[in-house]
């Protein structure tokens, strides 16, 4: 079977013909007119100008014209919670803050089943690959006492569907009420049983090759919501199977005063403690850093998922996303859950990033491109995907492509890139392609009907949602 999808991978071909404008993101930041993409399999063959078939080629070949096109690699999404799309936009949690927003949501999401999960996550993968993502992680960490099924091969299930490259993290909570922790007893699990699942799903899923279609990433939730011993043995497993870290930290001031309540310390000095800094460690959102603390997360190459919509819906706080660029952490974008954020919108995270640094930087803050860059090349770091993050000669194939002959852009092609960022109300897509296969074709999903996808997920929200009196 590996042999013959091999096989038909390497009889893909696409021509990308006369792009309009090509963003390249290599080393050199290279931006290219008229230019043409050969893409045979999954990666780039090549990239000039007017490039010529060979005649076995031709006869099977899909050429795209790309004259109205912006071309650019795929954006790379490095935090999500992908159920939360069927408990977005709730009216009793529209103006709350992280705990209490937490605390309300907890009861409902302990309702979800396998149909919630594997239609969230399509409907997740699927707003992401119309906005430009073509990567993408997911923060799981509810995993309720009567869920039946294994949950990330669901989530694995519907993410091949769709043909999205799935990044997904096996998240954990073993810190309930009564213990001390915020999430309800029936949405915690034992540090044994998480670990257990935590090296089946790595032996079973993780696949380390330069354009794997599916990895692992280990993710315990929070300070708040994970014990001490789970955090350790959590980053001890990550580092001998070679797999990275995740959780959320330095969210709200709220965090920050449980900490030093609990455990007497800031969560990065936790954090610190408990092993979890270093090179393939990142942290969502970071917002509550203090100079030192910037200064420790350079030292020791600790990442950062900034999530701007979402810290915005929350009232959370702007991150030093400029200062943390200046002195080189990483830094990549995330959209976040969809009880925070509402929507999946890649390229409109770009925007909210760029915009949201000005606030509090000025108008030079961040650029267009440098919010750009976040999306590519920092997701690609942070999920360690090093054959990612630009159109080059021997990367992988994946590309979004945006129309930008039309109402929306009018007016600002002065610089097609930056017109994206700047300028547009419709943040799709007119292309997606992902490991050489087009997902995305003239704005629709490709391998999935989306009123199926629509239909389904209201059904199911309605149903969990009327469970809980909210």
């Amino acid at each position: 079977m590996y042999l013959q999808n091999a096989l038909a991978m390497e009889d893909s071909i696409i021509l990308l013909k006369n792009c309009f404008y090509v963003a390249t993101f290599n080393d050199s930041m290279d931006e290219l007119s008229g230019s043409d993409i050969l893409i045979k399999g999954n990666r780039i063959e090549k990239i000039e100008e007017s490039i010529e078939l060979t005649p076995p080629e031709k006869g099977r070949v899909e050429i795209i014209d790309c004259s109205k096109y912006l071309v650019m690699p795929g954006m790379i999404n490095t935090h999500h919670h992908l159920f939360q799309n069927l408990t977005r936009n709730l009216p009793a949690i529209q103006g709350v803050k992280l705990f209490d927003w937490l605390t309300s949501l907890y009861p409902i999401w302990a309702c979800i089943d396998e149909e919630a999960i594997y239609y969230s996550t399509l409907l997740g993968c699927g707003e992401l690959l119309k906005t430009g993502a073509t990567t993408t992680t997911d923060h799981h960490y509810i995993y309720p006492e009567n869920f039946k099924g294994d949950l990330l091969g669901i989530q694995f299930d519907a993410a091949s569907k769709l043909g999205i490259r799935f990044s997904p993290s096996r998240g954990s909570m073993t810190m309930s009420k009564k213990n001390g922790g915020l999430p309800p007893d029936e949405l915690s699990q034992s540090t044994e049983e998480v670990l257990k699942d935590s090296q089946r799903v790595i032996e079973e899923f993780h696949d380390s090759s330069p354009l794997s279609m599916r990895r692992i990433t280990l993710a315990p939730c929070s300070p708040f919501s994970a014990g001490g011993d789970l955090m350790k043995e959590t980053a001890s497993l990550a580092r001998a199977y070679n797999v990275t870290l995740h959780t959320h930290l330095a969210e709200s001031l709220s965090e920050e005063e449980y900490c030093q309540e609990r455990f007497g310390k800031r969560p990065l000095e936790l954090m610190e403690e408990l092993n979890w800094v270093g090179e393939g460690v990142s942290f969502a959102h970071g917002i509550h850093f203090n100079d030192s603390e910037l200064d420790l997360l350079r030292e020791t190459k600790t990442s950062i998922s900034h999530c701007p919509t979402s810290n915005m819906r929350l009232g959370s706080g702007i991150a030093r996303v400029c200062e943390m660029l200046g002195l080189g952490i990483t830094v990549g974008l995330g959209v976040d859950g969809s009880s925070s954020n509402d929507s999946s919108d890649m390229l409109g995270e770009v925007r909210n990033a760029m915009l949201l640094q000005r606030v509090k930087y000025g108008p030079s803050g961040l650029s267009a491109r440098e919010a750009l860059e976040l999306a590519i090349k920092g997701g690609a770091k942070i999920l360690n995907f090093t054959a990612l993050g630009s159109i080059e000669v021997g990367k992988g194939a994946d590309i979004a492509m945006f129309d930008i002959n039309c109402l929306q852009y009018a007016g600002g092609l002065s610089d097609p890139l930056a017109c994206v960022v700047f300028a547009g109300f419709n943040h799709e897509t007119a292309y997606t392609i992902v490991n050489g296969k087009i997902v995305v074709r003239e704005g629709k999903l490709v391998n999935f009907d989306e009123g199926e996808i629509v239909e389904n997920v209201n059904r199911i929200s309605a149903r969990i949602i009327a469970q809980i009196n909210l």
